[in-house]
């Protein structure tokens, strides 16, 4: 099923070396500019290299104190002086450098650095207007439980990864929104019906790794040829130890560092692995200790969120129970910079996280968007409900609650929120992600929705 949609005004008027560090406007510090030497020259002519920085400088400037959106119009500004300078317009190695810092992007997937800027703006206003592609995914159900439900979801530039009660991960193609694939884990341990539930997934164009409940941890290798086979072989690069661990509640990650949340034995809330080594590099924690036994309840029943955790792309990464949420540094062996209890409680499954932000939800409804480095609050808004859902991506935030799923944009605080995606959503949502073009949701039976805000 697929509709074309642009979603009405609100009637009270979102990891693989591809995203980096910096996304949604920042510093200037990555151009490298002239010397402080070089002025203009003498006829009066400022030198390509100068205005280059310039117009580098102008359009982080437009980012930060607007929005990202700001950074185009602040460039055409710049690029009319003359032609001199409009002819700063085709350096693909500014270009490069505004989507590193205003798109949070490494890598291209269009021919030039200036179509990809371009293409990025497109998607991002679309995000703004609420225009979007909406489609249903089916799947081959075949060699599945018949109980099978979703319990998790990742998305890269060219695949959504849905994971399952029975321990399988579908990959489904973003372009042609087929089911192309379908990775099977190797269990070595059972303890409850639910020991095989995927806990997380950490998804990039060469490599899916996803965890269980029981705590194994699986890596599959993405072929880069055009196609992918129909089963993709796994392996084990870390075997669950549920005795001495606990359930592996959570999992979530980057190229460079993966992070389980675990409920069941005191003093082992987290496990961080090196994602390139695939060793582990700290294990400890007191988070989840509260939950432990929920933690233990999991394996026969697949009670609501016990806890969340979800990385950013400053080497840190936020976690949260309904008591707590603290945010910890990846590299420095777990060490939390910031601990936070909320008597009001907070809304586990609200939890997510962009290349320098967070947004969380507590239990009367206020949701919150803070930048993880030094906690300023950048965003405040009402999502109240039985239950909330939320992700977000460079600049947008999007919450479920118990009915409807609401945009709201970070960098402008405006009234309410933007507007709403009413298609086709019955019933609870388990699971929701985003990132800057896609958003997906799947329903306690299994439906797969997604949105797609590109710009075709």
């Amino acid at each position: 099923m697929s509709s074309s949609s642009s979603a009405s005004e609100s009637s009270s008027s979102s990891q693989d070396g591809e995203e980096v560090g910096g996304g949604g406007g920042g510093g200037g510090g990555d151009f490298e500019g002239p010397s402080s030497s070089r002025r203009r020259s003498g006829n009066g002519v400022w030198p390509e290299p100068f205005v280059e920085a310039l117009a580098f400088q102008v359009a982080i400037d437009a980012s930060r104190s607007i929005d990202r959106l700001a950074a185009a119009t602040a460039l055409a500004s710049v690029f009319q002086v003359c032609s001199t300078w409009r002819a700063v317009s085709r350096s693909d190695l500014l270009w490069r450098n505004l989507c590193r810092r205003i798109w949070g992007r490494s890598r291209r997937l269009h021919d030039t650095w200036r179509e990809e800027f371009i293409h990025r703006h497109g998607t991002a206003m679309n995000f703004r207007h609420g225009r979007f592609n909406y489609s249903t995914l089916d799947f081959n159900p075949a060699y599945t439980d018949a109980d099978l439900s979703c319990r998790c979801l990742a998305l890269s530039d060219f695949h959504l990864a849905v994971g399952f009660v029975d321990g399988t991960v579908r990959l489904f193609d973003l372009a042609t929104r087929l089911h192309v694939s379908t990775c099977f884990p190797h269990h070595h341990g059972v303890l409850g019906h639910f020991s095989r539930a995927v806990s997380g997934i950490v998804l990039s164009r060469a490599r899916l790794v996803f965890a269980t409940l029981f705590g194994d941890v699986h890596v599959a290798a993405l072929d880069a040829g055009p196609r992918l086979d129909p089963v993709i072989p796994t392996r084990h690069a870390h075997l669950g130890e549920v005795v001495n661990d606990g359930a592996l509640v959570d999992f979530a990650g980057c190229s460079r560092w993966w992070v389980g949340l675990y409920a069941g034995v005191p003093g082992q809330a987290f496990r961080i692995w090196n994602g390139e080594t695939e060793e582990p590099v700290f294990v400890g924690g007191t988070l989840t200790d509260p939950e432990a036994v929920i933690g233990w309840h999991m394996f026969t029943e697949l009670t609501d969120f016990v806890g969340r955790v979800r990385v950013t792309g400053q080497e840190s990464a936020v976690a949260c129970t309904s008591r707590r949420v603290i945010v910890f540094n990846l590299r420095n062996g777990g060490n939390v910079h910031s601990d936070q209890e909320f008597g009001q409680g907070v809304m586990v499954g609200s939890l997510d996280t962009n290349n320098e932000a967070y947004v969380i939800v507590d239990g009367r409804g206020v949701g919150r968007v803070r930048r993880a480095d030094n906690l300023e609050e950048v965003r405040r808004f009402t999502a109240r409900g039985r239950r909330v859902l939320g992700c977000m991506n460079g600049g947008y935030v999007l919450t479920w609650t118990g009915s409807v799923i609401r945009a709201w944009e970070v960098e402008q605080a405006q009234e309410g929120h933007l507007y709403s995606l009413e298609d086709g959503i019955p019933g609870d949502l388990i699971a929701m992600v985003a990132d800057d073009r896609h958003v997906a949701a799947c329903n306690r039976d299994s439906s797969i929705h997604l949105w797609d805000f590109g710009n075709q």
